[in-house]
């Protein structure tokens, strides 16, 4: 087990913020984890995986444990179904395209997701209608102070939207080790259905003129995603930056009297979720810059580092933007990226 002093984080962020590491050490397996969390057992510790929904805003004093476990297992197969674990530090992308290769269906919308297994059910990533819990089984985790190693259950890691007990009461106590997903098997049944109905999906489906597939469902969302959002190593990003905020179904009655054409989409009886990108995009953000600090010009949901941005630029514009956003519309806007402080 290696550590470095005084690493440049910019490589391991996908905003490309050239903020310094205090200490940096690369794990690749579990006795490296446990041996690294044993020496900084005094000191509090920060967890890196692919980088990619956090912005840094400053320096990290802290020791930062750069989580690389790899590797891929199949638990149990049969039944039109199968259980299939992934290590912390496997790319999430590459994991979908993976199981779709493999016929394994499931989580073929949530394709050029970035970042990597281990972070994915802290955030409950989702895309087009589909959301990790929905195939999630469990995830195993390893307790920071005590380096045992215990597994967690869908109903233990209480997933809500973008949300998990990793964001709540478990929040520093675990590093994510590996996920277990259960997908089906569609080369054994014909009786799944595919989501087609969310965003542009179906659209971008009758343009490929392909025939249905989970293949040709994760190219659609491929296809729209590249689109709307450009690659981090080209232009510093983090995909989208807030949330679409939920809102009581009473208080958008009455905003839509004052604004007919605002969108949103159904959540329950009670509540509706507005598109964020939608909003700020009224608001006159889309393509902003401030200095290297922008919104993307093709998805205003999305803020940019243009070259040489700190965190703190970033973080003043997303403010200008939920300011304003409140101010019109009376909604608040939350992150979705995290914010890293020190």
């Amino acid at each position: 087990m290696e550590i470095k002093s005084h690493v440049s984080l910019k490589e391991f962020n996908t905003f490309g913020i050239n903020a310094f590491a205090k200490a940096y050490s690369n794990i690749s397996t579990l006795q490296q984890l446990s041996e690294v969390l044993s020496y900084y057992h005094n000191e509090e510790i920060f967890l890196l995986g692919g980088g990619s929904n956090m912005l840094l805003l400053n320096d990290v004093d802290r020791p930062v444990i750069h989580v690389n476990l790899k590797g891929k297992e199949i638990q149990e197969q049969g039944n039109h179904e199968v259980h299939i674990t992934a290590m912390a530090g496997e790319n999430w992308h590459d994991f979908v395209m993976y199981c779709i290769d493999n016929h394994w269906a499931g989580i073929e919308n949530m394709a050029l997701i970035p970042g990597n297994i281990g972070t994915a059910p802290i955030q409950n990533i989702g895309a087009y209608g589909v959301e990790l819990k929905d195939t999630f089984v469990s995830c195993t985790v390893m307790d920071i102070k005590t380096r045992e190693v215990k597994t967690l259950t869908l109903e233990e890691c209480q997933f809500g939207y973008r949300d998990s007990i990793f964001k709540n009461e478990a929040l520093g106590k675990y590093v994510i080790t590996s996920v277990t997903f259960k997908l089906t098997d569609v080369s054994t049944t014909d009786n799944y259905q595919l989501k087609t109905s969310y965003g542009a999906i179906q659209e971008e489906l009758e343009n490929l003129n392909l025939e249905l597939s989970i293949k040709t469902v994760a190219q659609a969302v491929i296809n729209i995603r590249s689109s709307k959002l450009p690659d981090p190593k080209v232009l510093g990003n983090s995909g989208s930056f807030f949330k679409n905020p939920i809102i009581e179904k009473g208080y958008y009655e009455d905003l839509i009297r004052m604004h007919p054409d605002v969108p949103h989409y159904p959540v329950n009886d009670l509540q509706v979720k507005v598109p964020a990108g939608w909003l700020i995009d009224q608001c006159g953000f889309k393509g902003t810059r401030r200095g290297d600090a922008g919104v993307h010009d093709k998805q205003a949901l999305v803020l940019v580092n243009h070259g040489n941005a700190t965190g703190q630029d970033l973080i003043a514009l997303a403010q200008e933007i939920q300011s304003t956003v409140k101010n019109r519309y009376g909604i608040n806007i939350e992150t979705e990226v995290n914010l890293i402080q020190n």
